[in-house]
């Protein structure tokens, strides 16, 4: 990572008309919407084929854990080094190449690869969706001021959730009636679709908010550009970090155990489980959308982000860790659907909230790293919790799930205590231009 002292010059560029602009804006918004439904519809192929994928290649529940955890290998040093990289090359031909990369590592599996292509694919596979999130996120809000970012920013976080209420009960169509290499073929094809759809259409914003001197992402009355470093030392990164790695980790073990669990653990049909699922994904979308309004909001209304954005998140998260905590001694029935809808329906908000508060935070020539380096720091949780998932699986049988649950209503909870107590957006925006 390096410090770059002095802002580049960037030629001016023509001003397009507004209607124009706004057209253009939501055009591509709209487009990484589908860019991340696509991607979660990636992620989510093993954990609906779990039975059929674990009896077929003879894996125990702790070798299925560390093939998903091969996924995460990459995913978070790419994603880094990604996020990096978009400050400095357009993130058009980024997402360019991420989404055909996406499809080239799910065809070996379609066409027969065992456990060792298996693995393969999956490390391929996450190297290339590590920097999907942030550098989707960097190229939608590149296109609206700060007070306006709430909503795409949230479009975008609902289209990881809209990807898997989408192809959970059409993946598990297939995976039953064309088995399970069949779905990497369709999500294969899908992803080489929206490459060329975004190769026409696609478009990079250049739209920020201007320092008072006229310059945007420099210091107040100065060509200097604000060093990694110190953003990374800020109490909002540390905090929104925090808190996003306990959204990341029950999304992990959404995409990979939540399954297994409704099905081995609590006993639900298997077609049963997967409509749960897509519920539990569902309700994390619409969640999304309400905390973009109310933050929206509270912010045209003089109300700091500290508490729009921050408070919000965090008191959500700290609810989501307390249904989570209480999840191992509630019965099978409606209660336990509440609570795993409390747990893993609303954690998602603290998504959006990080992106956000990150965008607030960083100046326009950072934005791209500090989102990269924060998402590579929390999907190291995607590595971690499926392989501890799995070993407790192995070890304790059904208890294990319980003890997974325990572990995660820990995390939660650590999470949203950071979002309450450290994250403040607009005092250390202000400290890093002082």
């Amino acid at each position: 990572m390096t410090d770059t002292d002095v802002a580049p010059v960037q030629p001016a560029k023509p001003r397009k008309r507004p209607g124009e602009s706004k057209r253009r804006a939501w055009t591509v918004t709209s487009l990484l919407v589908v860019f991340m439904m696509v991607n979660f519809a990636d992620k989510s192929v093993l954990g609906l084929a779990a039975g059929p994928i674990r009896h077929d290649l003879g894996l125990s529940a702790t070798g299925f854990g560390l093939a998903n955890s091969a996924f995460f290998l990459l995913f978070s040093l790419s994603g880094a080094a990604v996020g990096l990289l978009a400050d400095r090359v357009p993130p058009r031909w980024l997402l360019l190449v991420m989404a055909l990369l996406w499809s080239v590592a799910q065809t070996p599996m379609a066409l027969g690869g065992g456990m060792a292509m298996l693995v393969a694919s999956r490390i391929v596979l996450g190297a290339a969706e590590g920097p999907a999130f942030p550098v989707a996120q960097h190229s939608a809000l590149a296109w609206f001021p700060d007070h306006r970012r709430n909503l795409p920013g949230a479009l975008i976080t609902v289209g990881t959730a809209s990807g898997v209420v989408i192809a959970a009960p059409g993946l598990t169509w297939v995976i039953h009636h064309h088995g399970w290499r069949s779905a990497f073929g369709v999500v294969a094809a899908v992803g080489v679709l929206w490459a060329v759809v975004w190769a026409f259409t696609g478009r990079d914003g250049g739209h920020a908010s201007p320092a008072p001197d006229g310059t945007a992402g420099v210091l107040p009355g100065s060509g200097v550009v604000v060093p990694y470093r110190r953003i990374l030392r800020t109490r909002t990164w540390i905090g929104t970090t925090a808190a996003y790695f306990g959204t990341y980790w029950c999304l992990a073990l959404l995409l990979v155990w939540v399954p297994s669990y409704l099905h081995d653990g609590l006993g639900y049909p298997t077609t049963t489980a997967a409509s749960l699922i897509a519920v539990l994904w569902a309700v994390g979308g619409a969640a999304v959308l309400g905390q973009a309004g109310l933050t929206g909001w509270l912010l045209r209304r003089g109300v700091s982000s500290r508490w729009a954005r921050a408070r919000v998140g965090g008191i959500t998260l700290i609810a989501g860790a307390l249904s989570c905590l209480a999840l191992p001694v509630a019965q099978p029935g409606p209660v336990t659907v509440l609570l795993l809808v409390i747990t893993f329906g609303l954690c998602g908000v603290m998504t959006n909230i990080a992106v956000t508060s990150i965008a607030e935070l960083a100046p326009e020539q950072r934005r791209g790293g500090a989102l990269g380096v924060m998402n590579a720091v929390v999907t190291t949780a995607g590595l971690i919790a499926p392989v501890l998932t799995g070993h407790l699986v192995d070890t304790q049988g059904a208890d294990g799930y319980r003890h997974a649950l325990l572990w995660s209503g820990v995390v939660l909870l650590l999470g949203g205590m950071a979002a309450v107590t450290l994250v403040d957006p607009a005092r250390d925006a202000r400290r890093l231009a002082a």
